[in-house]
């Protein structure tokens, strides 16, 4: 019997060069214009492609903003500094360094405010930004209890819930603080903040 070949794809394959292109594109248009004068026209302009381009990967300028500034978050890193008081001080100052930038404040407040009447573009904003840096606090929980510092789970389904409440309580207070009430994000409230999530995580630090 002879052997049956895969069907080829159609269309023409998406480029990652195009792709980071048009996401700095964005990330410079916001800089520059904010997101209420961006446009996808001009975007396409300043990465080099034509307009079509960007239709045929993103709905609309929602969509665009969201995935441009989730790669702003994909820089946060966890520090490995021995403690997870000082781990979650890391990550903190991290995070409202990322807010400062006006890129990510003026992408996320937009999409965020035009996502409470888009369902579709809130599940975005969930995949593309929220779920993707839940990994930080999986790893952060996974060193701390291999250091003793927190107890183990043993019910997946309870550690998974503690997780989301965790990135809540964390992402929540630094974006009030910075982008709601205007207030810095110093190293002093960074761990008083550290403090407080461990005390109701029962930390034994």
């Amino acid at each position: 019997m002879q052997s049956r070949t895969p069907a080829a794809r159609t269309g023409r394959p998406r480029s990652a060069a195009a792709d980071a292109a048009i996401l700095a594109a964005t990330r410079a248009a916001l800089v520059e214009l904010g997101w209420s004068k961006l446009t996808l026209g001009d975007v396409a302009t300043r990465a080099g492609v034509a307009k079509t381009t960007l239709y045929r990967r993103w709905a609309g300028k929602n969509e665009l903003v969201v995935d441009a500034v989730a790669v702003l978050f994909d820089e946060l890193r966890l520090p490995d500094s021995g403690s997870l008081a000082d781990d979650i001080e890391g990550v903190v100052l991290q995070f409202a360094t990322i807010l400062a930038r006006p890129e990510a404040r003026s992408g996320l407040m937009a999409v965020v405010a035009e996502s409470t009447r888009d369902d579709a573009l809130r599940e975005r904003i969930r995949v593309s930004i929220v779920d993707r840096q839940k990994r930080l606090v999986l790893e952060g929980r996974s060193r701390a209890q291999a250091r003793g510092e927190l107890p183990q789970e043993s019910d997946p389904s309870s550690a998974s819930r503690t997780a989301d409440l965790i990135f809540d309580v964390v992402a929540g207070a630094v974006v009030h603080r910075t982008l709601v009430s205007g207030e810095a994000v110093d190293t002093e409230w960074a761990r008083r903040l550290a403090r407080v999530l461990l005390s109701g995580l029962g930390s034994t630090v």
